[in-house]
């Protein structure tokens, strides 16, 4: 097959998804056509039938804001048509189903059908799907997407809570490439964040709001009063530097580090002992798989779909969003028995099999043959 992705090349989860499944799809022998903006930070380029689009968007006078989705269709039609693609499949409702299906139908009046499938990955939905400015758009694109997926059913629900979907929607999980986790621990890295082998607590975002950084922080100062511990800091965002002025007033000094932004983060997860994702809502929690895959445990809240990855009291604790008084007793828990957390360990990594890639990539293949 020839394959069109869509999807926004930056860190986060749905971009990270779209690109791991593109590259997958093309080391399976298909052709693989991303079209975005920029190239995706995790696309390899060099890879066989891999094959990149650049979106680029003329900064013409007339415009206050540059119109993207219609930048976006053009490049959809002109890929389309001379790439001879057998189907589009577009990450995040926003602009990017309906830029597909104006494709579409710009297409077929020139006699070329082309399917789209839209995977729905969170923001999308829990967050425009709020904004009535936006529901009419994201309804519309939707139900007239050839097949429709969701990466948990949590956020399956979501969709048909804040939208009139008249159709069917498949959950396709978020995966993990389990290979790509079975490297060494970077011993001499881990010395440089933990000189005296202290715990290493980490937590990996894009720093929004909706992530609350400020209650990781918390909870780590927590497990500091009891335990010798560092923070890992990954990623950046609006959030950083509110975080950065509280690490200094609360006096975490050189106990906290800011990593910043890294395209692979498995090394770092190697060298963690625990995970913290205290997000106010996700829609899967793909840091947390990630996590698991390298056999950390997550202390995470209880929101959106993270509880169908992190199983409570076997992979990791769950508790209420804002609750860093129970996350920190939680993971004091886990790390101050040898026993205890050699067995999450274990159990983190059986998690993160059931979800690898081996086992979702024929969920998609088989869709894109059942929508051609």
């Amino acid at each position: 097959m020839k394959i069109g992705i869509v999807c926004y090349p930056t860190f986060g989860g749905s971009g990270v998804v779209a690109t791991e499944l593109g590259m997958a799809l093309a080391a399976s022998g298909h052709q693989v056509h991303f079209i975005t903006y920029d190239l995706p930070v995790r696309l390899e380029k060099t890879l066989e039938n891999v094959f990149y689009h650049e979106v680029r968007v003329s900064d013409y006078p007339l415009f206050d804001y540059q119109p993207y989705e219609l930048v976006l269709t053009s490049k959809l039609v002109d890929v389309v048509k001379y790439e001879k693609l057998d189907l589009l499949h577009v990450h995040y409702a926003i602009p990017h189903a309906s830029a597909a299906y104006m494709a579409r139908q710009i297409l077929r009046s020139q006699g070329i059908n082309i399917p789209y499938i839209t995977t729905l990955h969170g923001t999308d939905i829990t967050l425009l799907g709020k904004d009535e400015s936006f529901e009419p758009v994201i309804t519309f694109a939707i139900n007239e997407s050839d097949a429709v997926t969701a990466v948990s059913e949590s956020l399956r629900q979501d969709t048909l809570k804040f939208f009139r979907v008249k159709r069917d929607i498949k959950v396709i999980p978020n995966f993990i490439c389990e290979e790509e986790y079975n490297v060494p621990v970077l011993e001499n890295l881990k010395r440089s964040y933990a000189p005296n082998g202290e715990f290493i607590l980490t937590h990996i975002s894009n720093f929004r709001p909706v992530k609350r950084v400020d209650d990781v922080v918390r909870v780590f100062e927590l497990v500091r009063k009891k335990l010798p511990s560092k923070l890992l800091l990954v990623g950046d965002g609006p959030e950083r530097s509110h975080v950065e002025k509280m690490c200094r007033e609360s006096g975490l000094g050189t106990d906290v580090i800011f990593v910043g932004k890294m395209k692979q983060t498995t090394d770092i997860l190697r060298l963690s002992d625990l995970f913290l994702l205290t997000s106010e809502t996700e829609s899967f929690g793909l840091a947390a798989l990630e996590a698991f895959a390298a056999g950390v445990p997550v202390i995470s809240s209880n929101t959106g779909g993270i509880p169908e990855v992190n199983i409570d009291g076997y992979s990791g604790y769950l508790s209420g969003v804002g609750d860093v008084a129970k996350m920190a007793t939680d993971a004091i828990s886990i790390l101050s028995d040898v026993e205890r957390y050699t067995q999450f360990k274990e159990n983190a990594k059986e998690v993160a099999r059931k979800f690898d890639l081996k086992k979702v990539l024929p969920l998609y293949i088989d869709l894109y043959r059942s929508v051609l």
